[in-house]
């Protein structure tokens, strides 16, 4: 089974999406590379050249237009599955990321438990891409900050 399977987005959905994984990155600040995976992903769907400044002048999403813009179940494991992603992406997962991902799930219909089961398959999917990696002591210490 893909980790992220191929999912039929519209520009509504897609809007969504960057605008709450935007929502997740400021929460404790945003770091570069939670930017850089926000920018990529909007200007690569539709989001055009300015794409990252596009976001930080708009509105922060809430939760409820969230759910009103994801309609399918596999839109909004997506979304859940990428929020988790970039909040790993800084190396320290917050409480705050951690919350605010929590009430994007409660608006989409998706549990805690749902949601604690997305985070260990993101830690195992972030965790296989070290399997490549020869220096095991590096794995070991990356394996321990996910919590694995």
């Amino acid at each position: 089974m893909d980790f992220l399977p191929h999912t039929e987005l519209n520009h509504s959905a897609v809007e969504a999406i960057a605008r709450g994984l935007f929502a997740v990155a400021k929460v404790d600040g945003a770091h570069e590379r939670e930017l850089a995976l926000i920018s990529a992903f909007w200007s690569d769907t539709g989001g055009g050249a300015k794409a990252l400044s596009d976001l930080q002048r708009r509105e922060e999403i809430k939760p409820a237009q969230l759910a009103s813009a994801l309609h399918q179940p596999s839109e909004r494991i997506l979304f859940i599955k990428t929020a988790l992603l970039l909040a790993h992406a800084d190396g320290n997962v917050s409480s705050g990321e951690r919350k605010v991902i929590g009430e994007f799930g409660r608006a989409l219909q998706i549990d805690t438990a749902k949601i604690d089961e997305l985070d260990a398959s993101v830690r195992d999917f972030l965790l296989s891409q070290l399997t490549h990696v020869q220096n095991t002591d590096a794995t070991r210490k990356v394996a321990a900050k996910l919590k694995i």
